[in-house]
């Protein structure tokens, strides 16, 4: 399978950092909030979704219900801008996108409560989660042809990293303020006003993010697609987009199972304290940063799908394990620590390579909108669905094992996603073994059109 790589020339240091440091910060700001969204479910549960009388676990399924509501419009916001950032660009789309997102966050910090206006709190932030899912879809898909499209060759799937490793600051960035909040305000300042501050926090990195993007130049390979744009066969783009999502599906639950819903499922089936909670989360995500970037690094030397299949089959083993042993009294807590950690590192095995692998299957006229669709979809239904599945079916069978059986479950059909090696009739799905021959190849294009004075390749198929 081919690798759609269609940079016209390499592209200088200076606007490339730019481009990374740019395109990273939104994914950061996104997670943040997504973060401490899923770190403060309880208390949003008891704050929006508990009228009087109401039992807790209601509370915590119509929280996740919201959570899961805003990621069934990323598809959308993918769909809705992406095409908006093929057609006009990937700078004007990425600064429109920061900007409701920072709005839609920031707003969330000042609405009230069902203690103040009723049953419209809900149905307000509700309405945010869904602006939040809007932008979050378009985020996505832009950064990461952002990203690749100024990526020095062989370097494509290094600077993809960065959008995986930025998804590991921000819920980072979300635990740590949600731990620093939990030690300086005492438990009742948190559930009235404290947990407002975390959401406010956005708008100082969102204004930042704002003005680096407006200081962005346009991608190399957008601006040369102009001058000679090949179109592509829809059903080609729609095969590519299903076989994407089920690439990165595995990414997407695990990564939610183990790094977000987490500390809800630790306090609600297990009886950890919410610092206890928070700390395994640190752990996890600690564990899922330390490996992303090393795994984009070796996956432009050996390939992106033997990094992503390692990934996959790792989770699949020893999601049940891991389980067990947290749910053991008689284990260590630094053993316990140890397995969260390695947990989260796993993850990060799929997604260092993830995003270039994504955009290497689609050339730049509908880059930003194939990757963007392929990641949405994956997301909106085994990420966005995670605590929703987790916590109804935790407690409509009393199984607590069945968050290892989700994780493992996505995980091991990306591992059939991931191993097909033929492309399927009709499937625009373009990867080689070794993922740098395509930038070898634009490498060769740039030699030969400096002889010929000029001139630009169009896209290998």
């Amino acid at each position: 399978m081919k690798v759609f790589s269609d940079q016209s020339r390499p592209v200088p240091n200076g606007p490339a950092v730019r481009a990374l440091v740019a395109g990273s910060v939104g994914n950061f700001i996104e997670w943040y909030e997504f973060g401490v969204y899923g770190y403060f479910a309880t208390v949003i549960a008891a704050r929006f979704f508990t009228p009087e009388g109401a039992g807790t676990a209601e509370g915590l399924v119509r929280t996740y219900a919201s959570f899961a509501l805003a990621f069934f419009f990323r598809p959308v916001g993918a769909a809705l801008f992406g095409r908006l950032g093929d057609r006009v660009g990937r700078r004007p789309v990425l600064i429109l996108v920061i900007a409701l997102m920072t709005g839609a966050t920031t707003l969330i910090g000042v609405l009230p409560t069902y203690a103040t206006v009723g049953a419209l709190a809900p149905w307000l932030l509700t309405f945010l989660r869904v602006l939040q899912g809007l932008s979050a879809g378009g985020e996505f898909g832009g950064a990461v042809a952002l990203l690749t499209e100024f990526a020095p060759p062989g370097r494509r799937g290094l600077y993809g990293a960065w959008q995986s490793f930025t998804v590991a600051l921000g819920l980072l960035g979300g635990a740590g303020v949600a731990a620093l909040l939990a030690t300086v305000l005492d438990a009742g300042q948190l559930a009235d006003w404290g947990w407002r501050l975390a959401f406010l926090l956005t708008l100082p990195m969102g204004l930042g993010a704002l003005w680096l993007r407006l200081r962005l130049d346009e991608t190399p390979s957008f601006r040369s697609e102009r001058v000679g744009q090949v179109a592509v066969p829809a059903r080609e783009v729609c095969a590519a987009i299903a076989l994407g999502a089920g690439r990165v599906m595995g990414w997407a639950a695990a990564g939610y199972t183990f790094l977000v819903v987490l500390p809800s499922y630790l306090q609600s089936t297990l009886d950890a304290s919410f610092q206890q909670a928070l700390l395994a989360t640190v752990l996890a995500n600690v564990g899922f940063a330390v490996t992303i970037l090393p795994a984009g690094l070796l996956s432009d030397r050996v390939g992106r799908r033997p990094v992503m299949l390692a990934g996959a089959v790792l989770v699949v083993a020893l999601s049940v394990p891991l389980l067990n042993l947290l749910q053991d009294d008689g284990t260590s807590n630094s053993v316990k620590g140890a397995w969260v950690f390695g947990a989260g590192a796993v993850v990060g095995l799929m997604a260092g390579p993830g995003p270039a692998m994504l955009s290497e299957m689609f050339p730049t006229s509908v880059r930003y909108t194939g990757l963007g669709l392929a990641y949405a979809l994956s997301n909106a239904v085994f990420s966005g669905c995670a605590g929703l599945i987790i916590t109804e079916s935790v407690g409509r069978t009393g199984n607590v094992d069945i968050p290892a059986y989700y994780a493992a479950a996505a995980c091991a059909v990306s591992v059939l996603a991931l191993a097909v090696t033929k492309t399927p009739p009709g499937t625009a799905s373009w990867e080689e073994t070794d993922a740098d021959a395509g930038d070898r190849a634009d490498v060769r294009d740039v030699v030969r059109r400096d002889r010929r004075g000029g001139g630009r390749p169009g896209p290998r198929r």
